[in-house]
Protein backbone atom coordinates (compact mmCIF):
# COMPACT_ATOMS: atom_id res chain seq x y z
CA UNK A 1 0.00 0.00 0.00
CA UNK A 2 1.53 3.01 -0.98
CA UNK A 3 0.78 6.76 1.00
CA UNK A 4 -1.48 8.22 -1.20
CA UNK A 5 -3.70 5.26 -0.35
CA UNK A 6 -3.48 5.04 3.06
CA UNK A 7 -4.34 9.03 3.31
CA UNK A 8 -7.07 8.75 1.15
CA UNK A 9 -8.84 5.97 3.92
CA UNK A 10 -8.05 7.88 6.47
CA UNK A 11 -9.85 10.76 4.91
CA UNK A 12 -12.65 8.51 4.63
CA UNK A 13 -12.61 7.27 7.50
CA UNK A 14 -12.61 10.28 9.50
CA UNK A 15 -15.39 11.94 6.90
CA UNK A 16 -17.42 8.83 8.31
CA UNK A 17 -16.98 9.42 11.49
CA UNK A 18 -17.63 13.11 11.33
CA UNK A 19 -21.09 12.35 9.23
CA UNK A 20 -21.94 9.51 12.37
CA UNK A 21 -21.31 12.30 15.08
CA UNK A 22 -23.37 14.68 13.29
CA UNK A 23 -26.10 12.32 13.06
CA UNK A 24 -26.08 11.92 16.38
CA UNK A 25 -26.00 14.89 17.50
CA UNK A 26 -29.18 15.73 15.26
CA UNK A 27 -30.94 12.97 16.54
CA UNK A 28 -30.72 13.90 19.85
CA UNK A 29 -31.09 17.67 19.13
CA UNK A 30 -34.05 16.93 17.96
CA UNK A 31 -35.60 14.93 20.64
CA UNK A 32 -36.89 16.98 22.36
CA UNK A 33 -39.62 15.02 24.25
CA UNK A 34 -40.08 13.55 27.34
CA UNK A 35 -42.78 10.59 28.30
CA UNK A 36 -45.49 11.83 30.49
CA UNK A 37 -44.40 9.95 33.66
CA UNK A 38 -41.35 12.04 33.47
CA UNK A 39 -43.06 14.87 34.62
CA UNK A 40 -42.69 14.50 38.15
CA UNK A 41 -39.23 14.12 37.58
CA UNK A 42 -39.53 17.37 36.03
CA UNK A 43 -41.35 19.13 39.02
CA UNK A 44 -38.92 17.18 41.73
CA UNK A 45 -35.96 18.99 39.83
CA UNK A 46 -38.12 22.19 39.62
CA UNK A 47 -38.80 22.62 43.49
CA UNK A 48 -35.49 21.55 44.24
CA UNK A 49 -34.04 24.40 41.84
CA UNK A 50 -36.63 26.70 43.70
CA UNK A 51 -39.40 27.24 41.27
CA UNK A 52 -42.75 28.49 42.98
CA UNK A 53 -44.51 29.48 39.81
CA UNK A 54 -44.30 27.80 36.07
CA UNK A 55 -44.64 29.89 33.12
CA UNK A 56 -42.94 27.41 30.66
CA UNK A 57 -41.33 23.71 30.77
CA UNK A 58 -39.59 22.99 27.26
CA UNK A 59 -38.28 19.42 26.84
CA UNK A 60 -34.45 19.57 25.45
CA UNK A 61 -33.58 16.36 25.41
CA UNK A 62 -34.62 13.20 27.24
CA UNK A 63 -32.17 13.91 29.88
CA UNK A 64 -32.48 18.08 30.10
CA UNK A 65 -35.69 20.36 30.41
CA UNK A 66 -35.93 24.19 30.63
CA UNK A 67 -37.52 25.58 32.82
CA UNK A 68 -38.90 29.42 32.80
CA UNK A 69 -40.88 30.52 36.19
CA UNK A 70 -40.66 32.48 38.92
CA UNK A 71 -38.35 31.57 42.57
CA UNK A 72 -39.92 34.25 44.28
CA UNK A 73 -42.49 37.48 43.87
CA UNK A 74 -39.05 39.43 42.88
CA UNK A 75 -36.85 36.75 40.86
CA UNK A 76 -38.01 35.28 37.72
CA UNK A 77 -35.85 32.53 36.26
CA UNK A 78 -35.13 30.58 33.03
CA UNK A 79 -32.64 27.50 33.60
CA UNK A 80 -31.62 24.28 31.46
CA UNK A 81 -31.79 20.84 33.92
CA UNK A 82 -30.27 17.87 34.07
CA UNK A 83 -32.94 15.18 34.49
CA UNK A 84 -29.98 12.97 35.75
CA UNK A 85 -28.62 14.98 38.23
CA UNK A 86 -30.21 18.35 38.74
CA UNK A 87 -27.15 20.06 38.10
CA UNK A 88 -28.00 23.42 36.30
CA UNK A 89 -26.66 23.44 32.30
CA UNK A 90 -28.05 26.97 32.01
CA UNK A 91 -29.41 29.66 33.94
CA UNK A 92 -30.50 33.44 33.77
CA UNK A 93 -32.21 35.71 37.02
CA UNK A 94 -33.96 38.85 36.55
CA UNK A 95 -35.03 40.57 39.29
CA UNK A 96 -38.74 42.05 38.28
CA UNK A 97 -41.80 44.04 39.41
CA UNK A 98 -44.75 43.17 39.34
CA UNK A 99 -45.44 39.87 41.34
CA UNK A 100 -44.99 36.22 40.60
CA UNK A 101 -47.39 33.97 38.19
CA UNK A 102 -47.76 31.19 36.46
CA UNK A 103 -48.88 27.55 37.11
CA UNK A 104 -48.54 25.87 40.52
CA UNK A 105 -47.21 22.48 40.62
CA UNK A 106 -51.14 21.28 41.03
CA UNK A 107 -51.71 23.30 37.82
CA UNK A 108 -49.11 21.56 35.90
CA UNK A 109 -50.22 17.73 37.01
CA UNK A 110 -53.95 18.83 36.51
CA UNK A 111 -53.05 20.26 33.03
CA UNK A 112 -50.94 16.80 32.40
CA UNK A 113 -53.78 14.56 33.50
CA UNK A 114 -56.41 15.96 31.79
CA UNK A 115 -53.56 15.62 28.33
CA UNK A 116 -52.63 12.64 28.62
CA UNK A 117 -56.51 11.51 29.33
CA UNK A 118 -56.87 13.05 25.52
CA UNK A 119 -54.33 10.58 23.82
CA UNK A 120 -50.69 12.98 24.81
CA UNK A 121 -48.07 10.05 25.22
CA UNK A 122 -44.92 12.71 25.57
CA UNK A 123 -44.49 16.04 25.49
CA UNK A 124 -42.53 19.05 24.45
CA UNK A 125 -43.58 21.97 26.13
CA UNK A 126 -46.04 23.02 28.34
CA UNK A 127 -47.16 26.69 29.05
CA UNK A 128 -48.88 29.39 30.53
CA UNK A 129 -50.43 32.64 29.52
CA UNK A 130 -51.41 35.64 31.81
CA UNK A 131 -54.57 34.35 31.09
CA UNK A 132 -54.19 31.23 32.78
CA UNK A 133 -54.73 29.64 29.55
CA UNK A 134 -52.15 26.65 29.43
CA UNK A 135 -51.24 24.65 26.22
CA UNK A 136 -49.45 21.83 26.19
CA UNK A 137 -47.75 20.60 22.87
CA UNK A 138 -46.38 17.19 22.26
CA UNK A 139 -47.33 13.06 20.60
CA UNK A 140 -49.59 10.60 20.93
CA UNK A 141 -48.59 6.92 21.26
CA UNK A 142 -48.59 6.93 17.69
CA UNK A 143 -46.42 9.62 16.98
CA UNK A 144 -48.96 12.07 16.05
CA UNK A 145 -48.78 15.79 17.00
CA UNK A 146 -50.78 16.66 19.64
CA UNK A 147 -51.96 20.41 21.70
CA UNK A 148 -53.89 20.24 24.47
CA UNK A 149 -55.58 23.50 25.93
CA UNK A 150 -56.68 24.06 29.45
CA UNK A 151 -57.70 26.59 32.03
CA UNK A 152 -55.66 27.18 34.87
CA UNK A 153 -57.35 25.66 38.01
CA UNK A 154 -60.06 23.72 36.11
CA UNK A 155 -60.05 20.29 35.32
CA UNK A 156 -60.48 18.96 31.79
CA UNK A 157 -59.44 20.36 28.54
CA UNK A 158 -60.87 23.19 26.01
CA UNK A 159 -59.54 22.57 23.07
CA UNK A 160 -57.78 19.25 21.74
CA UNK A 161 -55.74 19.57 18.11
CA UNK A 162 -54.20 16.56 16.31
CA UNK A 163 -52.42 16.72 13.58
Amino acid sequence: MNGGTTMKRKMILIGSLATLMFAGTSAQASDGRLATDRLEAVLEQGAAYGFQHYQEIEAKSRDSVEIEGWLDDEWQSDVRLSLENGESLEEQRKRREGGAWGMSEEDVRMAMEAAAAEGLAEFEEIQVDRDGRIEIEGRDADGRDIEVRSQQGESGVVEVERD
